[in-house]
């Protein structure tokens, strides 16, 4: 078991939806936690409502320096021993919704708008994944040499995803490809890596489109049970178990109600 008391943990996209469910969980289990957001007003919020040395740090994933920023204020608050990677991101320059490969109008979708999304998906993924698991191979093994857990988050979108996901799906199928592999690469250093799967979730993005009654009866009716969108606090109770529970390595685990796309 991960011991989070005296130590830190870091989340980026730690002001969204799944970030500050997770940011709150862990600091419950006495972490102090870096949230790693750009969304400033949030990000601060949530750092003086936990209010157990928790910090808000300015984080853009795409940039290797900020993310070192991010990681050694962890290290600063003590040992890393969580990394929770829940970040989005901007869309594409001049994309207006789905990219389908070709379009109705016949029209490919520029390599820039795959590449971007990729980059932003999981390119990020993996440069928080090594910055943090660096830093955990610094620390003082707990029990069975465990150092430390990196969670990634994945998306059902990367086993079956819909027209226009193209770009997605590459990105969540790779957070996928490689969390078994990473876990492999780090198993020698006592440090965990699994992925999350999210189903449909009730998420600021939905929130930002549509109030929470229209997102309920869109989606609502796919997900068998229960019939209705997951909650971020659901995805934080197991990204906190999954800090908890040494056995979990090296996996991604649905977390859809059972629904498929």
């Amino acid at each position: 078991m991960v011991d989070l008391a005296n130590a830190s943990a870091i989340v980026t996209g730690g002001a969204g939806g799944f970030g500050a469910a997770t940011a709150r969980k862990l600091a419950e289990r006495g972490a102090k936690v870096v949230i790693a957001d750009v969304a400033e007003e949030r990000g601060r919020a949530l750092a003086d409502e936990l209010g157990n040395g928790s910090v808000f740090v300015r984080t853009d994933i795409l940039d290797e320096d900020s993310i070192a920023a991010a990681v050694q204020a962890a290290v600063s608050l003590g040992p890393l021993r969580a990394a929770v990677v829940v970040h989005g991101g901007p869309p594409p320059p001049g994309a207006t919704g789905p990219q389908r490969t070709v379009n109705r109008e016949g029209k490919r979708v520029p390599l820039a708008h795959f590449a971007h999304t990729v980059n932003i998906y999981l390119n990020s993924a993996f440069a928080v994944t090594s910055q943090a698991a660096e830093a955990m191979a610094q620390n003082e093994p707990l029990k069975d040499n465990q150092r430390g857990v990196i969670i990634n988050t994945a998306s059902i979108a990367g086993y079956e995803g819909q027209p226009g996901q193209a770009a997605y799906s590459a990105a969540k199928g790779g957070i996928i490809g490689m969390t078994l592999t990473i876990a492999r690469d780090l198993a020698p250093l006592g440090i965990r890596a699994v992925a999350i799967a999210p189903g449909t979730f009730l998420t600021l993005i939905y929130r930002s489109r549509m109030t929470d009654e229209q997102a309920q009866a869109h989606w609502g009716p796919t997900i068998p049970n229960p019939k209705r969108m997951g909650e971020p606090d659901e995805y934080a109770i197991l990204a906190a178990h999954i800090v908890e529970n040494d056995f979990l390595n090296g996996t991604t685990i649905r977390l859809d109600g059972a629904q498929r796309f």
